[in-house]
């Protein structure tokens, strides 16, 4: 009788609890055993500002599993609170701290996958350390956040980076009622999308009464009676002043691959995990999924770094495919994404102008303003649509859309005709 497989898992969220969830409905005698060093293993990572916000009330919607119920359901091992310190690939075993007793012990596998997600970046600011500073990558976060809004009676709050978390963290922390400014270094918020369609959310975002720097750079924090005093940059020259209760950093995140580096398992100039297309690292029977891992740009080819969800849950079920001998390639990442921006809707995917004319791609571009419906039936309502396309056969390269009601289903017609 064949032994039965045994397989760690190191993280849960998108990554490893889809892959755990799929290598069990692939081998019903695995051994599964899940490490996740936090309190929680499966959690909606977009719902979090909205928590905060007021919008979602309950807590418990933020966590799609517990521990005891994907062990219910999927007879896994789930073990939270504790760490993955080492990978022996030597010996095929993994050294593991548990942080509730600060105990250590190993476990073996015969194949291990790494989902150790991404991580805030917090630059080397003076007075980055403050207890007044936050970041937002899980829900002990969300919590902190919320509590000392509460607590102290928060009303002014400034958010330095204006990618996703940034601008949904400026509309929720409005909703509750707060004075919010966003800081952003470059001249446009959310950098998948090109500057000729941001200017309308920069109009929308200050016209919902938050406080809009552009081209401002955080040079430093300072903790006062009061709250925080902050510097910015602006332009490259002048300095500004401006005080807060409290900041929330949310300028991007890197991913998190120690783990993997110090295992020997091959690694980008940039810091995330090389795979091929069957999830494989460089080290034999280790596995990589979700936002610690480099992926090829679906549409141009080359190499990149999308930290999304969606990427992340197809790698964890093509991971446990080949597990389990069931040949599955990532086929690589279209960066398809959506946001809400208080009222608006902003979505795009594939690749825009900018990264055309960096990689000095030939395309040609179009501009549509079309209604949601059909114009004869009340309260249709324009969009703005941005298309990228191949000037020699009309392929389609990547769209933009900012509108409301409609925006995503037009955005889901050209991602699939890409």
């Amino acid at each position: 009788m064949d032994k039965a497989r045994k397989i760690l898992i190191v993280g849960g969220v998108a990554g490893g609890a889809t892959a755990a969830a799929r290598l069990r409905r692939l081998d019903e005698k695995a051994h599964i055993i899940m490490f996740e060093r936090g309190q929680y293993i499966s959690f909606a990572n977009c719902g979090l500002p909205y928590y905060i916000g007021g919008e979602i009330k309950d807590k418990a919607s933020l966590t799609l599993q517990t521990p005891e119920s994907f062990n219910a359901r999927f007879n896994v091992d789930v073990r939270v609170l504790q760490e993955v310190t080492a990978i022996n690939p030597d010996k095929k075993t993994v050294t593991v701290t548990n942080l509730q007793t600060n105990t250590k012990y190993e476990e073996s596998y015969d194949s291990l996958i790494l989902s150790p997600g991404a991580e805030p970046v917090r630059p080397p600011i003076p007075g980055i350390e403050s207890k007044k500073v936050f970041t937002l990558r899980n829900i002990p976060d969300t919590f902190a956040i919320k509590d000392f809004i509460e607590k102290n009676g928060a009303k002014k709050a400034v958010i330095a980076g204006g990618g996703f978390i940034g601008v949904e963290m400026a509309e929720n922390l409005k909703f509750a009622g707060l004075d919010v400014t966003l800081v952003e270094m470059a001249d446009q918020v959310i950098a998948p999308i090109d500057y000729d369609m941001a200017v309308e959310i920069h109009k929308h975002i200050q016209s919902k009464g938050v406080t809009l720097e552009l081209g401002a750079m955080l040079k430093s924090i300072h903790e006062t009676d009061a709250g925080l005093s902050l510097t910015l940059q602006k332009n490259g020259t002048t300095e500004e002043q401006i005080s807060a209760d409290f900041l929330i950093m949310a300028i991007g995140v890197r991913p998190e691959s120690k783990l993997a580096k110090e295992a020997g398992i091959a690694l980008n100039p940039k810091g995330s995990i090389i795979t091929d297309e069957y999830m494989k690292t460089s080290i034999a029977d280790i596995y990589a999924v979700g936002d610690a891992i480099e992926v090829t740009d679906f549409v141009n080819g080359n190499k990149t770094y999308v930290p999304l969800a969606g990427p992340a849950n197809k790698q964890g079920r093509i991971a446990a495919d080949n597990i389990c001998g069931i040949e599955s390639t990532y086929k690589g990442t279209q960066g398809s994404s959506i946001l809400k921006v208080f009222d608006l809707t902003v979505a795009s995917t594939g690749m825009n102008e900018k990264t055309a004319q960096r990689l000095g791609i030939s395309y040609d571009k179009i501009f549509t303003y079309s209604g949601n419906h059909a114009g004869y039936y009340p309260g249709a309502v324009n969009m703005s649509i941005k298309t990228i396309f191949d000037p020699e056969d009309g392929k389609i390269l990547g769209a933009q859309i900012v509108g409301y009601e409609g925006t995503d289903k037009r955005n889901d017609v050209l991602a699939t005709a890409i």
